[in-house]
């Protein structure tokens, strides 16, 4: 038996993958099914922070002591407008910790950029990149230092084609959490992780139609907006400024100024320049 426990928000509870009996599917359950008579415990919350994850979902995930855990999370503490990296970073770390020391085989990722994803102007997406950058560095650290199974889906040009996102335009549809759990499992085979074969990446159920995701969105999707309009917009607004000062400092004759703030120099700050921008709106995970 492998015991595989689930730990993240949104995209792991299985948003945008309705499972047929009702709820939600996602891709850690298609990828739960590639393993030894598994016995899969999702303990992922919508709209979980990492300190979240560490608070709540660590101490339920160490009494089932797990044979494979992952932890995906981080876009959601990139929309706060009280965002810190290194609380994020240590939430992530004390947990990937505990995971790895109770003898389970961990599975991380990098994580997309949400201003590309929100396709918002230039101003607005850039300081939400810095965030992004900032918490992928910090999970790459952890990856690194603990030995996870680390998917890099920040740079995979598959994550950013539309036909893998939901009608939110933030969360996998089917075929999204079917990439994903395809991507974990090349990377279980390539650890020497026994995984049976690979997940099918082909939906099995047919999209919504445009009444239904329509329908969805009026009810469900603007939700989200009304709740960050309250935190994130004014944050936003505030690192557009900068971003505008940091112009006009970069002028002949004027000294400039870091306004990368959100995380200490490093290579993977860069990681995630260069990929395809795509017009996706965003929802609350």
């Amino acid at each position: 038996m492998t015991t595989f426990v689930a730990l993240g928000d949104s995209i792991t509870v299985g948003m945008g993958d309705p499972a047929p009996g009702g709820g939600w599917r996602g891709w850690a359950a298609l990828l739960a099914g590639t393993m030894a008579r598994p016995q899969m415990h999702n303990l992922a919350t919508l709209g979980a922070l990492a300190a979240d994850v560490e608070r709540s979902q660590l101490p339920a995930a160490i009494a089932l002591r797990p044979d494979v855990a992952s932890v995906v999370v981080g876009i959601n503490d990139t929309l706060r407008g009280d965002f810190d990296p290194e609380r994020t970073a240590a939430a992530v770390g004390r947990t990937v910790a505990a995971l790895r020391a109770g003898g389970a085989e961990v599975m991380t990722m990098r994580l997309p950029d949400p201003g590309q994803m929100f396709g918002l102007p230039g101003a607005l997406a850039r300081p939400l990149a810095r965030r992004m950058r900032a918490v992928n560095a910090c999970v790459d650290e952890v990856a690194r230092r603990h030995g996870t199974v680390h998917l890099d889906a920040a740079r995979d040009p598959a994550t950013y084609e539309r036909r893998h996102w939901g009608v939110d335009r933030l969360h996998p549809n089917e075929r999204g959490h079917r990439l994903i759990a395809c991507r974990f499992h090349v990377l279980l085979t390539a650890s020497g992780y026994p995984v049976g074969p690979a997940p099918d990446p082909e939906p099995s159920s047919p999209p919504p139609s445009r009444l239904a995701e329509a329908g969805w969105m009026a009810t469900k999707g603007t939700a989200w907006l009304i709740r960050r309009s309250r935190d994130l917009v004014p944050a936003l607004l505030g690192l557009a400024v900068h971003e505008w000062l940091a112009d006009d400092q970069d002028a002949p004759g004027r000294e400039p100024v870091n306004l990368n703030v959100l995380s200490g120099p490093s290579g993977n700050l860069r990681l995630t320049r260069g990929l395809p921008l795509a017009p996706l709106k965003v929802r609350d995970r």
